[in-house]
């Protein structure tokens, strides 16, 4: 086991700098740059923009370096300083003042972003395989089609028009609008206890909403899974030598149907500090994913290219968790 971490820990170095490279050219793809984007509103709002003032951003933001040279600094910078650069967008700082620090607008970001999301995982764990469990072992019952007919609108229905449904229904019962994490008085008041309780009275709403969609996939990733291992001939002989069905379905069939949901481990850790981006803009979430969606429109290259890198670093450690995970959960699974 030791030598297969080493080992995928060592394979792990060279695609974080391949994936940095990819992240960084992508974000380079759409023609033009923040600032040209910026100075055209400029002139377009009649307002005279100053030449040398142009050239001075340009340089600030090294634009006027080949790319690859403006990779390597990214890098240099981000391997030895721990800095990845500044936001160029107006939201996180005037281009004039050179723009906050991307590691300190993803600091206030991140957190919230890992509450919800790990709230909104662990509830869909704790519902949906329990659930799934129920709806295999007891097929074609009454139960199993509710669940079946729930899990198919959860899956059907988009997750930001549930929110708004919710939202309208909340402000039409209660006359309370039901958006962000805080009340106004704890928006930007410093973490206490009062602050802590206010973002569980609020929290509610979006674990429920990403919860949602969420659980009734897992239900019927987990049926289906299940209900092939119970049809397969190591259950039936088990059975005929009168092993009990609680011991039975607990010691085998369960974990190998885990395998496919704990395999997409890789995929909850990006999830986990990206979060769910329309839902996180309709219901005013102080989360990464509208930062990711607003940097990627305003052409912001530091800001958009450093949460591409890390959502795709993310995924490559998540990768590594499910692999062990699976050697441990499956005897049958080695990896020579």
């Amino acid at each position: 086991m030791l030598r297969i971490i080493v080992r995928r820990i060592l394979i792990l170095i060279p695609m974080f700098f391949l994936l940095s490279i990819l992240s960084f050219a992508l974000i380079q793809l759409p023609p033009g740059s923040y600032l040209d984007t910026y100075v055209t509103n400029l002139r377009n709002q009649g307002l005279r923009v100053d030449e040398a003032e142009i050239e001075r951003l340009t340089r600030l933001y090294g634009l006027d370096q080949p790319l690859y040279v403006q990779y390597f600094r990214w890098m240099y910078n981000f391997l030895v300083h721990g800095n990845l650069g500044r936001a160029m967008g107006s939201a996180q700082g005037s281009p004039e003042a050179g723009g906050r620090l991307v590691t300190e607008i993803l600091m206030e970001r991140i957190p919230l972003t890992m509450i919800i999301s790990l709230v909104s995982i662990t509830v869909v764990w704790i519902v949906a395989i329990p659930i799934g469990v129920y709806s295999a072992t007891h097929q074609y019952s009454l139960m199993d089609y509710i669940v079946t007919v729930i899990g198919f609108i959860g899956l059907a229905l988009p997750s930001f028009l549930f929110a708004i449904v919710i939202m309208w229904f909340v402000f039409a019962k209660t006359g309370h609008a039901v958006t962000g994490l805080f009340s106004v008085e704890y928006m930007d008041a410093p973490w206490l206890l009062a602050k802590f309780l206010d973002m569980l009275k609020n929290i509610w709403l979006p674990v429920f909403v990403l919860a949602t969609a969420g659980t009734a996939g897992l239900i019927r990733v987990m049926r289906a899974n299940l209900l092939d291992e119970l049809s397969k001939q190591y259950v039936v002989t088990a059975r005929a030598k009168g092993l009990s069905e609680r011991r039975l379905l607990w010691k085998y069939p369960i974990r190998i149907a885990l395998n496919p949901i704990i395999s997409t481990i890789g995929w909850l850790l990006p999830a986990i500090v990206g979060g769910e981006s329309l839902v996180a803009i309709v219901l005013n979430l102080r989360t990464v994913g509208p930062v990711l969606l607003n940097a990627v429109l305003r052409q912001d290259m530091y800001l958009a290219g450093s949460i591409v890198m890390i959502l795709s670093t993310l995924t490559m450690i998540g990768t590594l968790i499910s692999d062990l995970a699976l050697i441990w959960l499956d005897p049958r699974i080695r990896y020579e």
